[in-house]
C-alpha cells in the first residue's frame, strides 16, 4: 500500500479539497483530509475567464502560477495537520482548476490551470497533473474521470449502485463491473450558487434556506429544460462555460420571477435533470441505491427532492459505506495518481467516449 494526496478545486471555486489516501489500486482508504480557502481575488479572476470575459495570455499565465502556489500550500497544510512526513507520499494527483472545457468544439480542448511544476518544487513530491487531455486525444470527452475510481471503490457491492457527484456540475457513475459508465447530467450547485451570490454575496444557499422560501416557476423550469445539452446522448460532459449566470439571465429576461422563486426553480432543475437520468438505470429485482457525494449532498432540499422523484431508489450519501462525501473527488485524483505511477489506465471509454483505455496525466518530478 502506498500513500497519495489528491487535490481537487471544482467548479464551485470555494476552495481546495485535499485528501491523503492509502491505496494499492483496489483498496482505497482515506487517512486524512483538509480544506484550503481560495483567495477571493483569485476566485474572481478565474470566474472571469470561465464565463468568457476578455482575457489575454499574460492573465492566463499569472492565474496558472498563482493556482500552482495555492495547490502547493494546500498540500503542505494537509501534511502539517496530519503530521505526515513528505517522504511517506508517493505522489500528488492534481486535478487543476478547469477554466474552459470544450470537448465538442471543432478543435476539442480542455484547460486546467495550476502549474504542477510549482506544486512539485514547493512540496518536494512527485506531482501528476493534466489528466484529461490524453483521453481527449483518443476522441473522448476528457470527463468524467471519476467512474473508474467509483468502480474500484464500490464494485464489490451486490446492489445496483449509481454514484451521484453534485459539485458545480452533476455527474453520474453507473457501477456495473466491466460495463461501468458515467456522464454529466447538467448543473449541480453552479447555477444556484451563482444566483445567491449575485443577490446576497453568499457563496451558496446554506441548507437551501432561500430556495425553501420560494416556489417553482413551472414556465421558467420548462424554458430551462429546453437547453439542448439535456437532450444530447451520453457520453457527454459540460461545465461553467455553458451553465453560468449569463445563461440564466438570458432566460430570465422574459420572466418576472422573484429571487426566491428563481432559486427554488434552479433547485428543481438540478433535481429533475438528475432524476430523469437516474431513472433509466433502475433494475427490477435489485436494490437500487443512489449514493450522493460532493457539496450538493449537503443540500437537504436537493436530497429530499431526489428521494421523492425516485421512489424506487434508496437515496443516501456515500458516508453510508464509510466514504466522506465531501472528499470523494480529491480521493479520486489521489487514486488516479496511483494509476499513472503504476502505468495503469485511469479512464473508462464507456464514460468518456475515448477509443481505448489509457494511462492519464503528466509526471512532474520534484527538486
Amino acid at each position: 500500500m502506498e500513500k497519495y494526496i489528491g487535490i481537487m478545486s471544482g467548479t464551485s471555486l470555494d476552495g481546495v479539497d485535499t485528501a491523503l489516501v492509502e491505496t494499492d489500486g483496489k483498496t482505497i482508504r482515506l487517512l486524512a483530509h483538509d480544506f484550503f480557502t481560495m483567495p477571493e481575488d483569485l476566485k474572481k479572476d478565474v470566474l472571469d475567464v470561465c464565463i468568457g470575459q476578455d482575457t489575454n495570455l499574460i492573465k492566463i499565465g499569472e492565474i496558472d502560477h498563482r493556482l500552482g502556489h495555492v495547490f502547493a500550500d494546500a498540500v503542505n497544510q494537509l501534511l502539517s495537520t496530519s503530521n505526515t512526513p513528505v517522504t511517506d507520499i508517493t505522489a500528488v494527483g492534481s486535478h487543476g482548476q478547469t477554466v474552459f472545457h470544450a470537448p465538442d468544439s471543432p478543435y476539442p480542448f480542455t484547460m486546467q490551470l495550476g502549474d504542477a511544476n510549482i506544486i512539485a518544487a514547493k512540496t518536494n513530491i512527485t506531482t501528476i497533473a493534466d489528466f484529461r487531455r490524453k483521453d481527449m486525444a483518443l476522441g473522448g470527452q476528457g470527463a468524467p474521470l471519476v467512474p473508474a475510481f467509483h468502480q474500484a471503490l464500490f464494485d464489490h457491492l451486490d446492489n445496483n449502485i449509481v454514484i451521484l457527484n453534485i459539485g458545480g456540475i452533476a455527474n453520474l457513475s453507473i457501477v456495473d463491473g466491466d460495463n461501468t459508465s458515467g456522464y454529466d447530467t447538467g448543473p449541480g450547485n453552479m447555477l444556484m450558487d451563482s444566483w445567491v451570490h449575485k443577490h446576497f454575496q453568499q457563496s451558496y444557499d446554506k441548507d437551501a434556506q432561500l430556495a425553501r422560501t420560494g416556489k417553482v416557476d413551472k414556465a421558467l423550469l420548462d424554458k430551462m429544460l429546453e437547453e439542448a445539452y439535456f437532450k444530447h446522448p451520453a457520453p457527454k460532459s459540460t461545465g461553467r462555460e455553458l451553465f453560468n449566470l449569463p445563461w440564466l439571465e438570458a432566460i430570465l429576461k422574459d420572466f418576472t420571477t422573484s429571487i426566491a422563486d428563481v432559486q427554488a426553480t434552479l433547485a428543481e432543475l438540478t433535481a429533475l435533470t438528475i432524476a430523469t437520468e437516474v431513472r433509466q438505470f433502475s433494475k427490477e429485482g435489485s436494490i437500487n441505491e443512489l449514493l450522493a457525494c460532493g457539496g450538493g449532498a449537503q443540500n437537504p432540499l436537493l436530497m429530499e427532492r431526489l428521494a421523492q422523484l425516485l421512489p424506487e431508489w434508496q437515496v443516501a450519501d456515500t458516508l453510508k459505506y464509510g466514504v466522506d462525501a465531501d472528499y470523494m473527488e480529491a480521493m479520486a485524483f489521489a487514486w488516479l495518481a496511483h494509476q499513472t505511477m503504476h502505468r495503469k489506465p485511469g479512464n473508462l471509454p464507456a464514460a468518456t467516449g475515448a477509443s481505448r483505455l489509457a494511462v492519464l496525466g503528466a509526471i512532474y518530478l520534484p527538486n
